[in-house]
């Protein structure tokens, strides 16, 4: 009886420190400033592969970005043509961003035969990052935010986005002072539980989180009804482990 009382009591610290861990995760969570992002007013650049990827898989980053007073840019590199859709899917693009709190202006979609909207095209990695430096020396930016090497979804257009961002940092191209988080990709069942894999979500090693408040969610489910409410993100490379300097 004594061991298991003794069981009981470590089960219960255990499960009262989990708690309070969590609720400290959160609250700071939701401060304004996040541990190793760039303060308000800096310039970052969501780099996306088609139309609706803003809202799908970036919604909580870019309100959450915003919020934070960043001065938010997308460039996209496909028209999301797939389907032979691409002027739609661009207008729809352009009234996504609007309602994320990025204006027209600060949009680009590259619409051209080197990045076709193909599952089964891989987009020329040089092409790519050059086109990608181009823009992160035009406009000045601070923080690049695109998909890790599994891509949310596996599609091999987001990959290369993230082989782009790879080796301009492996180059040392990036300017000096540009950071770039990469959307973690997980398991398909934690990316549809959406508020329900917060506590695993805070507990998972990150560099930053981003989750919907009750508004943002309003806001954000007109863009996409099934855009994900929680994303984390890590600095690239996207291993444990100090931050490389950019």
């Amino acid at each position: 009886m004594e061991v298991v009382g003794l069981l009981l009591c470590v089960a219960a610290a255990v499960l009262t420190w989990g708690f309070l861990w969590v609720w400290d995760s959160w609250e700071r969570m939701k401060s304004p400033e996040q541990a190793g992002l760039p303060g308000g007013g800096s310039r970052t650049l969501l780099v996306t592969a088609h139309p609706d990827d803003e809202a799908m898989f970036f919604a909580p980053t870019v309100l959450g970005l915003v919020r934070m007073r960043h001065q938010v840019s997308l460039l996209c590199f496909s028209a999301g043509n797939y389907y032979n859709q691409g002027e739609t899917r661009k207008k729809e693009l352009l009234q996504s961003c609007d309602v994320l709190g990025i204006p027209p202006s600060n949009v680009m979609i590259i619409d051209n035969r080197d990045f076709p909207d193909d599952p089964g095209v891989w987009w020329d990695t040089e092409r790519v990052a050059d086109v990608l430096l181009r823009h992160v020396e035009a406009s000045r930016i601070n923080l690049v935010v695109t998909f890790d090497a599994g891509g949310v979804s596996g599609h091999s257009n987001h990959v290369a986005l993230y082989a782009a961002a790879r080796t301009l940092h492996a180059q040392g191209k990036l300017p000096k002072g540009c950071s770039v988080l990469t959307l973690q990709s997980v398991n398909l069942l934690r990316k549809y539980l959406s508020l329900l894999d917060l506590p695993c979500s805070l507990l998972c090693a990150r560099d930053a989180l981003f989750v919907l408040s009750r508004r943002e969610a309003a806001q954000a489910q007109v863009t996409h009804p099934l855009r994900l409410d929680i994303s984390i993100y890590r600095f690239f490379p996207a291993t444990r482990g100090p931050v490389l300097p950019a």
